[in-house]
């Protein structure tokens, strides 16, 4: 048991909780949407980004001096990878508004908001319980709570995709929103992963 509370564990936790900072704050950002303001965002936005950043790396250092992990090094190497992931393409969404000079926001990037936050959430839960896999009674269904975020975000992206199409009379507008769309949903398939990649585990270490 005493492998089960490794600080590899609570390095997962904490960058689960990194990511949840990045959503919750997209979500303000996106609440509180002013154009003039995006430049400031990114940057507050990156930071989080980058000290998620340096947890993985703090982590992959002690990795390779690690004599015995608590679980398989690939294991640590993927999970961790996936994990950085997700706060890597919530960055990434304030970088495309910048990028794309984005004047006037869509209410559906609101809704695709609420869901990462949502999704992000249920993933930090997800973690927190991880360290405890081989007897846990609620992580299967903290896992199936991250996969119904991440079904949540596909309907909603089909259903803003559609209306993109159906509203949108500016060429510009709608390349830049389908590509924007199509990140927002990004972000709730990497939460995804990472659900997937902790099942994997725990099932090869049960």
């Amino acid at each position: 048991m005493a492998k089960k509370t490794s600080i590899y564990f609570k390095d997962f936790i904490t960058m689960a909780e990194y990511s949840c900072q990045a959503a919750d704050y997209l979500r303000e950002s996106l609440r509180d949407f002013r154009p003039e303001t995006l430049s400031q965002r990114r940057e507050a936005m990156h930071k989080i980004e980058h000290d998620a950043d340096q947890v993985k790396h703090e982590m992959m250092q002690r990795l390779v001096k690690e004599f015995v992990p608590p679980i398989d090094r690939e294991d640590i190497i993927q999970l961790s990878s996936v994990l950085d992931d997700v706060t890597d393409k919530i960055d990434d969404i304030l970088i495309r508004m910048y990028m794309y000079h984005v004047q006037r926001l869509r209410p559906a990037a609101l809704d695709f908001a609420e869901v990462i936050a949502s999704c992000c959430d249920a993933l930090r839960r997800a973690m927190v319980e991880f360290p405890n896999f081989q007897r846990s009674t609620t992580l299967l269904q903290d896992l199936i709570n991250v996969n119904a975020m991440e079904e949540r975000g596909d309907a909603l992206y089909i259903d803003a995709v559609r209306e993109l199409y159906e509203q949108e009379e500016s060429p510009i507008e709608i390349v830049a929103w389908s590509e924007l769309f199509d990140r927002l949903e990004d972000c709730c398939d990497a939460c995804e992963h990472v659900a997937d990649t902790m099942e994997m585990i725990a099932m090869k270490n049960a």
